[in-house]
């Protein structure tokens, strides 16, 4: 009866914890046991993160978004470059990067806590996560036990899709990492959070753009003769999340030639319409595109590690 009983509990355990595993190692209680409050500890950093500055709710997004297409979600962004290594953050796609203070803050409170337990890229995917939510996007949760990586090269980040692309070339670019088109539209509905630099627009001002409304075309002309570094919101509510970015590009309001392309070409146009008219349906497809980026080539074994100093290989 004793020996009945014990194989029933270690059943039990073993159905629970199948519950929560999911591929490659990761689970959803991942740190239940080595470090139970290290989601909590995330959640309360980035909250007063963004209680003091609102705009980094985009920055953590978009540094979680920026390093899982380059090498997966491995922290690979968060490495600072060496004299024998030029890393990712210093390539100019990430120079505008922002939000690295806060995963330095989460580190710090969780190596007091729970000394080598947490790695970069979790913190990073629960920060990201935790800012969305903050700005009043979805409530999703993400497998935790990614691995850090041990790889950061500036050449790397030609991965990245640019801002004059267009539509096939997005869908083709995603296309590799395993999305489709509708989740590549949903992905780039973050940018209904945050700002784009007058650089990675201003082409589109030097002659008509048919597809660029033309009183916004003399709004982002305004913006430019402040410099290249000057900043153009996405949407009229850079800090709260929702589906306003859908509806400006309805009105060829989109800034960057890859957001406006998403309306204009048949390839896309039919889902930016759907998310303009259904923030719900926004919500629930962005969530699912988001968990599914956050699953990107996870490192194993040998291949990862979880740093001691998010900005540097142990």
């Amino acid at each position: 009866m004793v020996i009945r009983k014990f194989f029933g509990v270690i059943l039990v355990i073993e159905l629970i914890v199948n519950v929560f595993r999911v591929a490659d190692g990761l689970s959803m209680q991942y740190y239940l046991i080595s470090c139970p409050f290290a989601e909590q500890i995330v959640r309360n950093t980035v909250t007063r993160a963004l209680q003091a500055d609102p705009t980094l709710a985009a920055g953590l997004v978009r540094m979680h978004f920026h390093d899982c297409f380059i090498e997966g979600c491995d922290g690979s962004v968060l490495i600072d470059s060496t004299r024998q290594n030029t890393a990712e953050k210093d390539s100019p796609a990430n120079l505008s990067l922002r939000g690295y203070e806060v995963i330095d803050k989460a580190k710090e409170e969780l190596e007091k806590q729970c000394p080598g337990a947490v790695s970069c890229a979790d913190i990073l995917a629960m920060a990201a996560r935790d800012a969305v939510f903050w700005a009043g996007g979805p409530v999703y949760d993400i497998p935790k036990g990614r691995k850090d990586g041990k790889r950061s090269k500036i050449e790397d980040t030609i991965n990245l899709p640019a801002p004059f692309f267009n539509a096939s070339q997005l869908i083709n670019m995603f296309g590799q990492h395993g999305f489709s088109a509708q989740e590549m539209v949903a992905l780039s509905g973050a940018h209904t959070l945050g700002v784009a630099r007058c650089s990675s627009f201003k082409s589109r001002l030097s002659s008509v753009d048919p597809n660029l409304d033309s009183d916004f075309a003399k709004t982002l002309s305004k913006t430019c003769s402040a410099g290249d570094n000057a900043e153009q919101p996405f949407d009229a509510t850079r800090n709260n999340f929702d589906n306003l970015y859908f509806n400006a590009l309805k009105g060829k309001n989109g800034v960057l030639t890859s957001d406006q392309t998403l309306y204009a070409s048949p390839q896309t146009n039919r889902i930016v319409n759907g998310y303009a008219f259904n923030q719900a349906m926004f919500f629930f497809d962005f969530q699912q595109a988001m968990l599914k980026m956050s699953l990107l080539d996870l490192k194993e074994g040998s291949k990862g590690e979880v740093r001691q100093n998010c900005h540097k290989i142990n």
